[in-house]
Formats: structure tokens, sequence, C-alpha cells
């Protein structure tokens, strides 16, 4: 009998152990598709921006600052509100920060929040950002919301 209760406990210690390192290894990835989703943007790498995102009809962005409100439902629409941005801007080569605030694996998803930083030669806003992942079918994490909000007033 104490051989088995040893034994269950091992077994419960192992798996919460490879838990963690799954939720850590799941945590990481999710930082690195945020990185690159903003990373690309700012870079104007339509290719590489839309390889991150899942290409779904509940895809939703938006974006709130001192000049402007603004949101985008769908994945058609997100290409089309998009498309002349990736023609005409020019590749950033800001710094960019995020501070983690929160991050949530549930399943096959995540939910982020994170304060941005981006520092250039434009007077940028600090932004709370939100964004939520879903896992493909083959387990890669693609985007399918952002949130970004300015943070006032600034300090």
């Amino acid at each position: 009998m104490k051989t088995t209760l040893r034994y269950l406990i091992m077994v419960a210690f192992i798996s919460s152990i490879n838990s963690a390192f799954a939720q850590q290894k799941d945590i990481e990835a999710i930082k690195a598709v945020i990185a690159k989703e903003t990373s690309s943007f700012m870079n104007v790498d339509y290719k590489t921006w839309e390889e991150t995102w899942l290409k779904v009809p509940y895809a939703y962005w938006s974006y709130s600052d001192s000049s402007a409100t603004s949101y985008v439902e769908g994945w058609e629409k997100l290409t089309k509100t998009f498309a002349e941005y990736f023609k005409t801007a020019k590749p950033s080569k800001a710094s960019i920060t995020n501070e983690w605030q929160e991050i949530r694996v549930y399943g096959n998803g995540a939910y982020v929040r994170f304060i941005q930083r981006v520092k250039d030669d434009i007077d940028r806003d600090e932004t709370s950002q939100m964004r939520v992942l879903e896992k493909t079918k083959d387990g890669k994490l693609k985007v399918i919301c952002v949130g970004a909000i300015a943070k006032y007033p600034k300090e």
C-alpha cells in the first residue's frame, strides 16, 4: 500500500513538472508570435505579418489613441484595411519593448495583456495591448484578436 501511494505521488509530481514545462514553453511561443506580429507590422513586412494571423471571420483588430479610435472585424476586412499601409509605409527602426502583465493559456488558446513602449523618431503613445491567440490544427499559435489603447495622460 505504501509503495502504491509513493508511486502515485511520484507520478503526480512528475506530471506537474511536465505540465509546468509545457506551460512555460507555450508562454515563450506566445511572446515570440506577438513580437513577430508587431515587428513585421512596424517593418512593413506583409508576408510575415499575415503569417502570424489565423485567417478567420472572427479575427478582430482595434486601436485607440488621441487622434482616432478604430476597429476592424474579420480577416478579409483586415487585409483590405491594411493593404495601403503595407504598400506605402516605410519600415521603422523602432525599439519595441513589451512589459508582460498577464498571460493565460487555456485549451487551444491564450489571452495576453501587456504594456508596449515604442521608441523611435516619432512621439508614440505608450499603449496597453491585448492579444488573443489560437492554436491551428498543426499546433501553431496564431493571432485572432489585437486590442491597443493609448495611455492618457502621458507622464
